[in-house]
């Protein structure tokens, strides 16, 4: 499981004095707890992979959009430290699909669908999340679909 892995990052960075790593890797398993807390009180409850990845993706998504605002506002020794921390968040996501696999996925959903007008655009990114949500960046892959049914 992912979580076990995160877990085992935390040991072996403690082991190997990376306290830059050792942060990085406690604030995950912080918003995991985070997470999980809050969802004490949940009808139901997703697959645990599923809910790590998920908490992954916001907290990258978080990281990506501090270390532009920071390069914005010539504060670049922040930039540099998020963008430590997205290194290591990274390194437990799944391995995103390109642009061209996005795009053909989104085709083939497209056309099981029978979605012809951007009215149908809701649909086709509930089932490509239902499907692909781990693998995708679904800020982009709104694009990709905006593009497609256009």
């Amino acid at each position: 499981m992912l979580r076990d892995s995160i877990k085992a990052a935390q040991v072996a960075a403690m082991k190997a004095g990376d306290k830059p790593r050792l942060a990085a890797v406690r604030l995950i398993l912080a918003k995991l707890k985070d997470k999980d807390i809050e969802l004490r009180t949940a009808a139901s409850v997703p697959d645990d992979d599923t809910l790590v990845v998920d908490v992954l993706q916001k907290m990258a998504k978080q990281r990506r959009e501090s270390i532009g605002l920071y390069q914005q506002g010539g504060r670049q020794e922040l930039a540099d430290a998020e963008s430590a921390e997205l290194a290591v968040i990274e390194e437990f996501l799944p391995a995103q699909m390109s642009d061209a696999d996005a795009t053909a996925a989104i085709a083939a959903i497209k056309t099981e669908l029978g979605a012809a007008t951007l009215k149908d655009m809701g649909k086709v990114i509930a089932e490509l999340k239902a499907r692909h949500g781990t693998q995708l960046d679904m800020s982009k892959a709104s694009a990709l679909v905006k593009a497609a049914l256009s």
